[in-house]
């Protein structure tokens, strides 16, 4: 996988929006706490437009994302939010100018369509925060921070609390995933997310637990599951079971889904729709291993 050149001041980021729209409060601020770094903002022509549930015609938003793939002087594309829409466009995006400039891919949730692109292509990209995570309480977020030195070139290691449902061991691989609804949407297309051999990272949203089932069920099924390296599960947050309960956890679905293989399971990892959002490397290689209740995450060299 080839990996964009890092950031240095002065350097140009993009802010587009490929899927759902949003408002302006949510994604202006994050331009000045850009350019405070250092960098050079410039937004999409259609950024905060407004199309029903989209930030502008399918059009429009292949137009801003195509330009910013284009840009010669860009370094970092960052997408405004998820929701849905990049499905709608990503089939009709070129990367032949995008090759002799490559640059870095932000985003998660509806973005996983894009990283999912990214990887066919051969390039990594950042599952990360997107503006609307930089501040809390006009703060800066511990994930913004991390963003930025990514960015920068220092790709940050993790280190979390362990799950009393961890399956320990050591393992090392490319590290590829996002939002397991969008991995789970894109199989069977030629956006599906190569698993073989590598880390797998799953997280979601507001998802009903029988749901969550089928979905790793499905990518059992399918073969994603069985030739990882290791799975990594990020948040599953306001997770839904029906009036008639489902009968098992998060933790215990996926467990279920993937008894058959003897690779480690590591949940926890903080990232996914939570407020620290840590950002992780699609494409780059990750070392894991769990010591004293603590599991460490670390980028290895390329």
């Amino acid at each position: 996988m080839l990996q964009p050149s890092f950031l240095n001041p002065g350097d140009r980021i993009r802010i587009v929006s490929p899927a759902g729209k949003i408002k302006d409060e949510k994604v202006l601020p994050s331009v000045k706490s850009l350019e405070y770094e250092g960098f050079e903002v410039l937004i999409g022509k259609h950024m905060l437009a407004s199309h029903f549930q989209f930030a502008g015609t399918d059009q429009e938003r292949l137009q801003d994302l195509q330009e910013a793939l284009d840009d010669p002087k860009c370094k970092a594309i960052i997408c405004s939010r998820g929701g849905y829409g990049a499905i709608r466009i990503a089939g009709q995006l070129n990367f032949s100018r995008y090759r002799e400039n490559p640059k870095w891919l932000v985003g998660f949730s509806d973005i996983t369509v894009l990283h999912g692109l990214f990887q066919n292509q051969g390039f990594c990209s950042v599952h990360g925060p997107m503006p609307a995570y930089y501040k809390k309480k006009e703060h800066p977020t511990e994930s913004y921070h991390q963003l930025i030195r990514l960015l920068r070139g220092e790709i940050p290691a993790y280190a979390f609390e362990s799950h009393p449902l961890n399956r320990t061991g050591k393992a090392e691989g490319e590290l590829c995933g996002g939002n397991l609804s969008i991995v789970y949407s894109l199989l069977g297309t030629n956006l599906e997310v190569n698993t073989e051999g590598k880390v797998l990272f799953i997280e979601d949203l507001s998802e009903y637990l029988y749901h969550l089932d089928r979905m790793m069920q499905s990518l059992k099924f399918s073969g994603k599951l069985k030739g990882l390296k290791a799975l990594l599960v990020g948040s599953f947050t306001e997770m839904k079971d029906n009036d008639s309960p489902f009968g098992q956890s998060v933790e215990e679905i996926i467990l279920e889904a993937v008894k058959d293989y003897n690779y480690p399971v590591y949940f926890n990892c903080p990232s996914g729709h939570i407020d620290e959002n840590m950002p992780l490397v699609f494409g780059h290689n990750y070392s894991l291993n769990q010591q004293d209740e603590i599991v460490r995450l670390k980028p290895i060299p390329k």
